[in-house]
């Protein structure tokens, strides 16, 4: 009687995974092309690192990545006895699914382009899906009439229209991942995954250097414009209505984790501190939005894949880490809160 040949192991799948091979691949092809393309300094207005050099800019999305690579592990073991919904039975067939998928990003697209537009003409800066001064320091002190034209566009562009027309395609909320298969596990990997984020954020963050009225009123208000400007976008256009689709074209765990990482970076292509005057510019701020965002957007994507919930990352992993521990400040120095 012949042997049961050996189940591999899920790293050794891993490895195997033609979507994953490609990642690694353009990662270090990336990280390695920044050196002809600089020329020795880089393009970017990025206040909170200008003194950091090109190698330790490199190597920094390295470690975050890590970090993250260990976020993945603890999250994989927290959901690791439930039954994990099935994202692809929530899309339709696989040419309904590519068509969809290709007209949001067309709408998408769209709506970045034009906001670009409406920001430069209206506030001599772009509409991106970060504020000017999120993660890397302000150039430049925005107006409040400014910030909340930013989240108000986001959030009808990026989230109610397409949540609207999902809706009226006959997708329920459980489709859109939206609802809670599970609910004591979800909310135990949101109170775990925020807690270890709240414990970086804060060991390494400016928040607590603010008085406590300002931490409580800027809260509060970095909260509010965050969650619509960037926090309920990227739920609803990525991880709601996108990986389910991911999921159903390419039938791999792995690609739709990296799809949606993907995604997520693409959605920041004009962050304010991209630059776009050169070839060899417009690349560097290509990769470097990649190197900055595809981090998070595996932990975005793996928390949505393992629970079939989009709330789950934006309450553990977007709206208060970061949006809340780290932005707080600057909203703080915008709408003047004493």
């Amino acid at each position: 009687m012949a042997a049961e040949p050996k189940k591999r192991s899920w790293f050794v799948s891993l490895l195997r995974e033609r979507s994953f091979q490609i990642a690694i691949v353009l990662w270090a092809a990336a990280s390695y092309a920044v050196f002809p393309l600089s020329g020795g300094s880089l393009p970017f207005n990025r206040p909170g690192i200008a003194g950091s050099s090109i190698e330790r800019q490199v190597i920094f999305p390295d470690v975050v990545l890590a970090i993250f690579l260990i976020l993945l592990a603890v999250i994989y073991l927290l959901t690791r006895k439930r039954a994990v919904p099935d994202l692809a039975a929530r899309a339709p067939n696989v040419p309904m699914a590519v068509r969809e998928t290709l007209a949001l990003w067309i709408y998408g697209l769209a709506g970045m382009a034009l906001g670009r537009v409406i920001g430069l003409k209206l506030f001599g800066e772009g509409i991106g899906t970060h504020l000017n001064g999120s993660l890397f320091g302000a150039t430049r002190v925005q107006s409040p009439a400014e910030v909340w034209t930013w989240a108000i566009y986001n959030f009808v562009w990026f989230a109610v229209v397409p949540y609207i027309v999902f809706r009226a395609r006959g997708y329920s909320r459980e489709a859109l991942n939206l609802k809670s298969t599970n609910l004591a596990n979800d909310t135990l990997v949101i109170v775990v995954v925020l807690a270890i984020m709240l414990a970086l954020d804060l060991s390494g963050g400016s928040l607590l250097k603010l008085h406590p009225h300002q931490i409580l009123l800027g809260g509060a208000v970095s909260f509010t414009v965050h969650l619509l400007g960037t926090g309920l976008p990227v739920m609803v256009f990525i991880y709601a209505i996108m990986m389910p689709r991911y999921a159903r074209i390419t039938r791999s765990a792995a690609a739709t984790t990296i799809l949606g990482a993907a995604s997520y970076a693409a959605v920041h292509i004009f962050e304010y501190w991209t630059v776009y005057d050169s070839v060899p510019h417009a690349i560097l701020s290509v990769i470097f939005v990649f190197l900055t965002f595809m981090p998070p957007g595996l932990v975005k994507s793996y928390l949505t894949l393992r629970t079939g919930n989009a709330w789950v990352h934006l309450w553990a992993f977007h709206a208060i880490s970061p949006h809340v521990t780290g932005d707080t400040p600057n909203i703080v120095n915008v709408f003047h809160i004493q």
